[in-house]
């Protein structure tokens, strides 16, 4: 079973997140993660999913009319041989993101992968469990997303990006607020932030990031599954 991985689910939909929101994407998200952050919004992976070859996944991937491929989770870099599912998607010429939460090494990454990294913020609840030595290991095509749950989320955030200077080491700086999220049977839940409060935090400091909607959540929902 070593060219295994535990799925939870593969579906094609669009892009919700991150610089291309809005493009046709294949998602693969792999089981399980270490993190229990309060507005997790795929409790749902923690522990649900079966044991799939890579080369099934391949195939299933190779089936959508799309080159874009995201590796989710969960934390999909719990399981090392994502490492290999990556790089044969980038070997058929896909364009591979993974999104991840920050509390795990990134370095061992395919250089040709785009990380989406995660810097967990007070208001998450694990953010002393960020590996910080990441942000050395950023590139100029990765991407940084923030999680805002409240006005302190925000001012810790500003402080990050700063204190870092993310904007001059990443393609972008994502904003995201943090969408209501009903307490489940492993997190906290959260209240939600509104867009507008965000909006205008970020306009008012003039901050060099991009704000993001979780597009996906407006088209269908935001508890819906495989979207």
């Amino acid at each position: 079973m070593s060219d295994t991985l535990r799925i939870n689910e593969v579906f094609f939909s669009i892009q919700g997140e991150s610089t291309r929101a809005g493009h046709p994407c294949v998602f693969v998200r792999l089981t399980g993660c270490h993190l229990r952050c309060a507005y997790c919004d795929t409790e749902y992976a923690f522990r649900e999913g079966a044991p799939r070859t890579i080369d099934d996944i391949v195939e299933e991937v190779c089936s959508h009319p799309c080159d874009l491929v995201e590796i989710t989770g969960g934390e999909p870099l719990l399981q090392k041989r994502v490492h290999d599912l990556m790089s044969r998607l980038c070997d058929l010429g896909k364009t591979v993101l993974i999104e991840t939460s920050g509390a795990c090494d990134i370095s061992e990454c395919d250089a040709r992968v785009i990380r989406i990294m995660d810097v967990k913020t007070p208001g998450s609840g694990e953010h002393e469990r960020m590996d910080w030595d990441n942000i050395e290991r950023l590139r100029p095509e990765d991407e940084v997303k923030f999680v805002i749950s409240d006005r302190a989320d925000y001012e810790w955030s500003r402080e990050m990006v700063k204190r870092h200077a993310l904007p001059k080491r990443v393609k972008a700086v994502l904003f995201s607020p943090v969408h209501e999220q009903p307490t489940g049977l492993e997190i906290a839940g959260a209240p939600g932030l509104p867009m507008r409060d965000l909006a205008e935090w970020i306009l008012a400091d003039g901050l060099p990031v991009v704000m993001q909607s979780q597009l996906h959540k407006f088209i269908w929902g935001a508890q819906m599954r495989g979207v």
